[in-house]
């Protein structure tokens, strides 16, 4: 194995700067994900308190419940699908840069690891827009206490 010249990195460098977008993107998503993530849990903390009151409605602060678990689910896959593309984003430039300094063709693997890593974040994506959907769920359930018109 020698080493490789810059005339042979800079190729490899120009390619990699895809994967390493990617990362920074998914990394702002992660973010977010996170965040919503975090005020969900927040949520489901502040209903716990809210059922031990004597003035509580039980049923309501059930559906709530219900609704909240179930987006800490989607955000959790959401998370971890993100997580997984970010891991494969990486895991494609060593692939990289491997290939280039063993002067070997890995054309299948570096596309196979590429495939999932976009897969990963489609799933995460999808996840995300299903969390956004049952966030408009628990809204309307909150409104439904006060009487508002909500379809």
């Amino acid at each position: 194995m020698s080493a490789m010249s810059l005339t042979e990195l800079i190729p490899v460098l120009q390619v990699a700067i895809g994967p390493v977008i990617l990362i920074s993107g998914v990394g702002l998503l992660l973010l977010t994900m996170t965040n919503r993530l975090g005020r969900t849990i927040d949520r489901a903390r502040q209903l716990a308190k809210e059922v031990d009151s004597p003035d509580a409605d039980r049923t309501h602060i059930a559906e709530q419940v219900v609704t909240i678990y179930r987006r800490a689910r989607v955000l959790r896959l959401t998370i971890t699908l993100a997580g997984m593309s970010v891991l494969l984003a990486a895991v494609l430039i060593i692939a990289l840069f491997l290939a280039a300094l063993l002067k070997k063709d890995s054309g299948l693997m570096i596309t196979v690891i590429f495939i999932a890593c976009l897969g990963s974040l489609i799933g995460s994506l999808i996840g995300f827009i299903y969390d956004i959907h049952l966030s408009l769920a628990a809204l309307r359930l909150e409104l439904s206490q006060v009487n508002a018109d909500v379809k």
